[in-house]
């Protein structure tokens, strides 16, 4: 069976491009992921998708930088997957890894290259948005989520306290005064100490 993994990494990437193409190319089940290659997080429909591939498979994903921006993570994987006896195959890039087959030199060479090329892209990116921080930080812009008006946050607290006379919950005061539940809590655990 051929099965599709799709992902994006920002908000303002499309997945329709990627799912048309696993489509086409007859995957009948496609993982579809939204997050950075760079994120610490776990990548939950890639770890579902490993799961869920039986012997005799093969896992189609568009270009090799969708399924990894680091070289050790993605040999990780295709190790993984290999060792399932699943197949994995690189579209756009016309590489594919046949479980069971030896891997030729040139294979293993454009596999490597352009592993490398997509963690020396991902390593720009990062470099660059640390520079563009530390330039902003110079220049004194705020970082980070706006701050809420300190007369917002002590209406909310005032509402908080008066609850049980006003009968509203935390969902209701958050509404009300535009300060996100956390905020309210985080102020709430500093006035207790």
């Amino acid at each position: 069976m051929y099965i599709g993994y799709a992902r994006v990494s920002t908000a303002g990437q499309k997945l329709e491009t990627q799912k048309e193409l696993l489509k086409k190319e007859g995957c009948k089940k496609i993982f579809v992921e939204k997050v950075t290659g760079t994120s610490t997080a776990p990548r939950k429909k890639l770890n579902k998708l490993i799961d869920y591939a039986r012997p005799g498979d093969t896992i189609k994903v568009t270009k090799i930088d969708r399924l990894a921006r680091s070289i050790i993570d993605l040999h990780n994987i295709v190790k993984k997957l290999n060792k399932k006896n699943v197949s994995i195959e690189f579209i756009q890039d016309n590489i594919k890894f046949t479980a069971g087959k030896n891997v030729t030199a040139m294979q293993n060479l454009m596999f490597n290259v352009l592993g490398s090329f997509a963690q020396f892209e991902r390593d720009l990116i990062i470099e660059r948005t640390s520079e563009g921080r530390e330039r902003a930080k110079k220049q004194g812009k705020h970082m980070g989520r706006p701050s809420r008006p300190r007369k917002d946050i002590e209406r909310a607290l005032k509402l908080y306290d008066e609850r049980d006379k006003n009968k509203m919950s935390v969902n209701d005061i958050s509404k009300l005064t535009n300060v996100p539940r956390s905020t309210i809590y985080h102020e709430l655990r500093k006035l207790r100490g």
